[in-house]
């Protein structure tokens, strides 16, 4: 029998719980959740691999692709795109290492000089990379002074390693990939199994707030990564 007893802010019964359960709104609430974290971090794979590309075309990199394990944990997952989201940050501080190493004090400065032409900027990462790969691409200056001069390391990057962290770290970390995509039932039994059903609707929302700002990194990493892939194809063409 269901009790008639109320809850406090701090304490939700089994039975709370069963009514936000079977709410269809609160239901459908928590599918499109879970969707969405797939759909960013897939999103995220695929940004990530690209720039890898990019860096190993014309950069002389040996970054790894990645790929989404459906048999992992979300947690796993993270930490996968973590590892390779922080190679790339490494790569990136080692061209700049690279420039200031080969260039004359005057000529790094004038890389972050946002008065200087882009075009010069271009042509003296070119000179360092055809130096440092035998024979550089004629888009390898052009990547390099995208990625040193944007904030795709500083900011974009940064802020989703971090939030990735949050995510893999959250009550949701340790369930599967595999049983987000089987159904709201086998997700809110593996949340029960993780928790203590009082907090269990305070560890939702807590998720939902990560995602939100996840979705909103998500969003400016991949157009940074964009920008460069994009500025790339037109220079070959």
């Amino acid at each position: 029998m269901r009790s008639n007893s109320t809850t406090t802010d701090n304490s939700v019964t089994l039975d709370a719980v069963s009514c936000q359960a079977d709410n269809p709104k609160r239901r459908q609430e928590l599918i499109h959740l879970h969707q969405e974290l797939l759909d960013c971090m897939s999103m995220n794979f695929h940004a990530t691999n690209e720039l890898a590309g990019v860096l190993n075309t014309h950069l002389g990199c040996t970054i790894s692709h990645i790929k989404m394990r459906e048999s992992s944990t979300v947690k796993e997952n993270c930490d996968i795109i973590i590892q390779a989201m922080s190679e790339i940050q490494r790569q990136v501080q080692k061209i700049d290492s690279d420039m200031k190493e080969k260039l004359e004090p005057v000529l790094y400065q004038k890389l972050y000089d946002i008065k200087e032409p882009e075009l010069e900027k271009i042509a003296i990462a070119h000179r360092v990379f055809s130096i440092i790969l035998g024979e550089a691409t004629s888009t390898a200056g052009m990547v390099a002074i995208k990625l040193i001069g944007s904030n795709l390391i500083t900011l974009t990057v940064s802020k989703l390693v971090s939030l990735l962290a949050q995510i893999g770290a959250s009550v949701l970390g340790g369930i599967s990939i595999t049983i987000l995509g089987l159904g709201i039932e086998m997700i809110l039994h593996a949340i029960l199994g993780a928790v203590e059903r009082n907090q269990l609707l305070a560890a939702v929302r807590s998720y939902e707030e990560h995602l939100a700002e996840f979705k909103e990194a998500s969003e400016k990493y991949q157009r940074a990564i964009h920008e460069v892939t994009s500025s790339v194809r037109q220079q070959v063409q």
